[in-house]
């Protein structure tokens, strides 16, 4: 029975193969590849832009393709002021900092808040993202009157605690979704074999809840890397800039006239970390935001 059965199955698959895509298919198709054409095209204009020279960048009417290709832009933008490299480690370091303390507080919170029956816990949880409704701009004033009296200002730490305090109220909303994903019977488990409430949280909900752990650090570190306003208040030295000021200070060409090339080029330079970041983790993100979406 095993041996007619397999021509079978061989035949349907063949038949599976060489059926006709239904038109749905083909209308799904083309509208997923104008969507990547539609939200790629400013990055590839902006990359078009950045190897033109300075005249044909800032050209009336402007063209699309360049006819000369010209590295002057990108050599601009890395010997500018302090260096591209000062730069880049500045965003970095903040970047990682904001990561790490935004993983380390927003674990324990959404974890306390998924797994504990502590009185008031739902209070808590809906108090705790009314700080997302309030403009940040309105807290960097009183923030910076502060960080100035510790000596945290132009310093990479002050700013990667404005940045964790912009960020963390939405890593404890991600987290604690993923912990509650997460089976009651797998922590009953654990529960009897002898494990306590921290063994659980390190060793069983922790790896479990690896995918949105990568989605809060990649939400820290998109929102440290691109944030320009806190930035440009707490750092007003050359050597403490970061990539958003670098953008917005490359730009003054001759007599103040834009720099079209050269701030193409810083755009294409500050958004490549982003991009490769993302597409290495992007997998885990999108199942990081989809935890607790089904119970």
């Amino acid at each position: 029975m095993s041996v007619a059965a397999a021509p079978d199955s061989a035949a349907r698959m063949t038949l599976a193969i060489r059926r006709p895509a239904k038109p749905s298919f083909y209308l799904i198709a083309a509208l997923c590849a104008a969507t990547m054409a539609l939200m790629s095209a400013p990055l590839v204009l902006s990359f078009l832009a950045s190897i033109k020279g300075a005249a044909e960048a800032s050209g009336t009417p402007p063209t699309y393709l360049p006819h000369t290709f010209s590295a002057a832009n990108y050599l601009k933008v890395i010997n500018y002021q302090a260096g591209l490299l000062t730069y880049l480690a500045n965003s970095g370091l903040v970047a990682l900092m904001t990561i790490v303390a935004c993983v380390a507080l927003a674990a324990p919170a959404g974890y306390g808040l998924a797994r504990f029956r502590l009185p008031g816990r739902e209070i808590a949880f809906l108090v705790m993202p009314a700080p997302m409704m309030i403009p940040y701009q309105a807290l960097l004033t009183p923030l910076y009157l502060d960080f100035a009296k510790l000596g945290l200002v132009n310093s990479r730490v002050g700013l990667a605690i404005v940045h964790t305090i912009l960020q963390l109220p939405f890593s404890v909303y991600l987290m604690r979704a993923s912990f509650e994903a997460i089976p009651r019977e797998i922590e009953e488990a654990a529960t009897m074999d002898g494990c306590s409430a921290w063994a659980n949280f390190v060793h069983v909900f922790l790896p479990l809840a690896a995918p949105g752990l990568v989605t809060v650090a990649l939400f820290a570190f998109l929102t440290s890397w691109n944030e320009f306003l806190a930035a440009l208040i707490f750092m007003n030295r050359e050597f403490s800039f970061t990539v958003p000021i670098l953008l917005v200070s490359v730009r003054t060409g001759d007599h103040g006239a834009v720099d079209w090339g050269a701030l193409q080029a810083s755009i294409v330079i500050s958004v490549a970390p982003c991009l490769a970041v993302y597409l290495s983790l992007h997998r885990y993100y999108v199942s990081g935001l989809l935890s607790g979406a089904i119970k």
